[in-house]
């Protein structure tokens, strides 16, 4: 059985629990949070970052990515990557777009960890900048379809509802359902999936300092 590092607020490491809820593959799910001293993040990924997917012959799959790219490879059926050209590109376009909306958030959520006498206003405009751009973007391309690529859900799927349920709890205050009442429609349908309702976030106690 696989083995599954995951932190538990991470989308990251959500979308890999999705995917492997969406395809079956039983798994041991090991939660971490990776800037404590006690974490072993480190033993299986150099660059000490989940989510982390171990294998029973003791491989680590590591970097959301490529862990999703490993399992659509060796766990094929049922696909989370449209067959034909354009539907995959559709769908790693959702997935890029998704995931820098998270690392945008990501940087100013470290960046307030600071304090106010020592944050860079600067870089927090930057970072809302790409937040509110890559949902805008998010938002036309989903239009009022039911799923973000070919009619069925997917990997776009998983990225885009991974980034709006990851922003819902880790930054209430953000009022981005006011600004894209189809992505607050999509969002509240896509979280009633059982992959999703099984994997919603859950904010963890950092204990060590991180920045």
């Amino acid at each position: 059985m696989y083995r599954l590092i995951s932190a538990t607020p991470s989308p990251y490491a959500r979308k890999v629990r999705i995917a492997l809820l969406e395809k079956s593959i039983p798994f041991e799910l090991v939660t971490e949070v990776p800037w404590d001293r006690s974490t072993q993040t480190p033993r299986y990924n150099p660059l000490e970052k989940l989510p982390i997917l171990l294998t029973d012959g003791g491989e680590s799959i590591f970097e959301s990515h490529y862990i999703l790219e490993w399992l659509e490879a060796y766990h094929p059926e049922p696909p989370l990557v449209p067959a034909d050209r354009e539907g995959r590109l559709a769908a790693r376009r959702f997935e890029v777009l998704a995931d820098g909306v998270c690392d945008a958030f990501v940087l100013s959520f470290f960046e307030r960890m600071r304090g106010p006498d020592r944050q860079s206003a600067e870089w927090l405009q930057r970072q809302q900048r790409k937040i509110d751009g890559g949902l805008a973007e998010i938002a036309r391309t989903l239009g009022d379809r039911e799923f973000a690529v070919g009619g069925t859900f997917g990997l776009a799927d998983i990225a885009a509802a991974t980034v709006l349920g990851y922003l819902a709890v880790r930054w209430p205050e953000f009022d981005w359902q006011g600004r894209h009442p189809n992505l607050a429609a999509y969002s509240a349908r896509m979280e009633q999936r059982p992959s999703l309702a099984a994997t919603r976030p859950v904010p963890p106690r950092i204990t060590d300092t991180v920045v």
